[in-house]
């Protein structure tokens, strides 16, 4: 009888300790919240570059994970260079620079290099992987490049600058058009006037011609750049992205990305920092973001990191706080859905390292914000 009561006893302490446990919110979040985030990993521990920034991501048409960013010395250093890498068995492969900014070499020797910049990853549905980049001193003054792989990512053949004009995606990854067209989302920062202006482009062959659309936003009512694309019903589509003006910019086209509507302010908060959004195959709708109310021009912190759930693309609840922590940074997200229904997200940390995390977007409970702030 006492062995029996003893193992009793222990058993009752064991389920207390478990409701216990289970009371405890993880990251501020309820359980049903935190049980949306499946895993939470970093790309790498180490690595030849201190610092890093601007991730993408896409799936393969063989179903790998590939994931690129710039590291270097640190942003804007000439030996900033473009690193990719690769999921194979569930790990990591170590990071390999695949493009960088090096131009010539001088009589003396001297090696002529520039940085690189914003790295997009794009798989269209047929052809080859495609990596687009920038090259060149500042974002005012760069170029659009492009490199493929034939072999899901595990080679890289030799990059080519984009015609004249021509940034490819700046920051965000395309969408492929029913007619096989890719869509582009881009912008530029000008440096005569320092306007920031949205633009869309479009390539039929791969990267090989373009046509560009002018400037969808005056670069005043609104300081905009780095769109990314949602699709709506039918022809649809809608743009969203960074502002220097406090908050998320919208932007609506009806015919399928040839012409669009009025720049305006969306819902959620912007603290001049990169966006990335996706639409998920239920025609939902996720935005990652950094939920910080600023007034407009006003440079504020990069964290939290949030993600933002909507059925339209235009009304936003609360999702997921990715991370919270003062005085650090984690920004420039990127976005996905894998053919498995899963959603992958990739974001700098603290410039040091790109975090990796995959959310199961069916187990996401949205709540409302309340006043426009985060729900506790």
């Amino acid at each position: 009888m006492f062995l029996v009561s003893r193992l009793f006893t222990t058993r009752l302490r064991c389920i207390a300790l478990g409701f216990i446990l289970l009371a405890i919110p993880l990251r501020g979040f309820s359980n049903a919240q935190e049980s949306a985030i499946l895993s939470s990993e970093f790309i790498y521990e180490k690595a030849p570059f201190p610092s890093c920034h601007a991730s993408t991501i896409v799936e393969t048409n063989d179903g790998a994970l590939v994931a690129a960013w710039f590291g270097g010395q640190h942003e804007k250093a000439p030996d900033v260079g473009i690193w990719v890498s690769r999921k194979i068995d569930q790990v990591w492969t170590v990071p390999v620079e695949v493009a960088n900014g090096v131009q010539y070499q001088k009589l003396d020797g001297t090696i002529v290099r520039h940085p690189t910049w914003n790295p997009v990853l794009f798989q269209p549905k047929n052809g080859p992987l495609l990596l687009f980049y920038k090259a060149g001193p500042d974002p005012q003054r760069w170029w659009g490049m492009v490199t493929e792989s034939a072999d899901q990512g595990k080679t890289w053949a030799t990059p080519r600058q984009l015609p004249e004009g021509i940034l490819g995606p700046i920051k965000n990854k395309p969408i492929e058009l029913a007619n096989g067209d890719i869509l582009c989302p881009s912008s530029t920062e000008s440096p005569t006037t320092n306007l920031w202006q949205v633009h869309m482009e479009v390539t039929s062959d791969h990267g090989l011609t373009w046509k560009r659309s002018d400037a969808l936003n005056d670069g005043v009512a609104f300081g905009a750049i780095q769109p990314s694309l949602l699709k709506l019903a039918g022809m649809e589509l809608l743009a969203v992205g960074r502002t220097q003006q406090g908050s998320v910019f919208q932007m609506r086209s009806n015919d399928s990305g040839r012409t669009w509507g009025q720049m305006q302010a969306s819902t959620l908060p912007n603290p001049n920092s990169g966006i990335d959004a996706v639409t998920l195959n239920d025609s939902k709708h996720l935005l990652v973001y950094n939920h910080v109310q600023t007034e407009p021009g006003v440079w504020k912190d990069r964290s939290p990191l949030n993600v933002a759930f909507s059925t339209d693309g235009v009304a936003w609840q609360a999702a997921l706080e990715l991370e919270n922590a003062a005085k650090e940074e984690f920004s420039y997200p990127a976005i996905l859905q894998t053919r498995d229904g899963l959603v992958h997200i990739t974001y700098t940390w603290n410039r040091k390292k790109i975090k990796h995390v995959v959310v199961d977007p069916k187990k996401i409970v949205p709540k409302p914000y309340t006043g426009g702030k985060w729900p506790k």
